[in-house]
């Protein structure tokens, strides 16, 4: 059971939340490790105990502390928590207001079980999970975007490679078994990567190799 994949639930909407841990419960490898109903109980949690979350589950809208002002916190002052936007909001600014603040998956509240399922595995195996509609919205917010900045950095062909299959959404032990290399040298590739764009995490990886053409997104 210690590798289960621990989730924290937040919002104040308790009959969701708790129709969200009943699904989660359910699953052998998912444990919900607590729920809370607003970004400062959350906070406040985070900062009182040493067993923190892998993933939080976060609505957008709610009191004391919204779930955008929490994320920045968390992305800043616990930046190995993965956090997913579970909203009813599915509005392009929304989308992009997130991702930009530090989530690493959106979702809306409409979602299947199985795409909840889904994309917290995802999170968990690969570090990011963007459906095509964030991709989309990933795509107009930073290609289409006035003031967006020009790279002139130089990348190997393997580094390519790693980050091609990275933005496939490809896991260490996946991207090792396709370039034939051992986990350790991904690794080691995906850091560089980290490096040369100043990313902060895989998810920027991604919002770098879209803004260069690395990857293409079709219409």
């Amino acid at each position: 059971m210690k590798n289960n994949i621990k989730v924290l639930l937040v919002d104040d909407e308790v009959l969701f939340r708790k129709g969200i841990a009943f699904i989660l419960e359910r699953e052998e490898d998912i444990e919900v490790v607590y729920e809370a109903s607003n970004g400062k109980e959350l906070i406040d949690f985070l900062e009182t105990t040493t067993e923190h979350p892998d993933i939080i589950l976060t609505d957008l809208k709610m009191p004391l502390l919204n779930g955008v002002e929490a994320t920045k916190l968390i992305h800043v002052n616990f930046p190995n928590i993965k956090i997913i936007a579970l909203s009813s909001y599915d509005s392009k600014s929304f989308v992009a207001n997130m991702i930009d603040v530090g989530a690493v998956s959106y979702l809306v509240k409409n979602a299947t079980p199985q795409e909840l399922l889904k994309t917290i595995r995802e999170v968990h195996n690969v570090g990011f999970y963007y459906n095509n509609y964030v991709m989309e919205v990933i795509k107009e917010t930073v290609l289409d975007s006035a003031n967006k900045r020009s790279f002139e950095i130089v990348l190997t062909n393997r580094e390519n490679e790693v980050l091609q299959l990275i933005c496939d959404q490809k896991t260490t032990a996946e991207i090792a078994e396709i370039l034939f290399l051992s986990p350790r040298t991904v690794e080691g590739h995906r850091n560089n990567l980290l490096l040369k764009t100043t990313s902060k995490n895989i998810a920027g990886l991604v919002v770098f190799a879209i803004q260069n053409k690395i990857i293409l997104i079709y219409d």
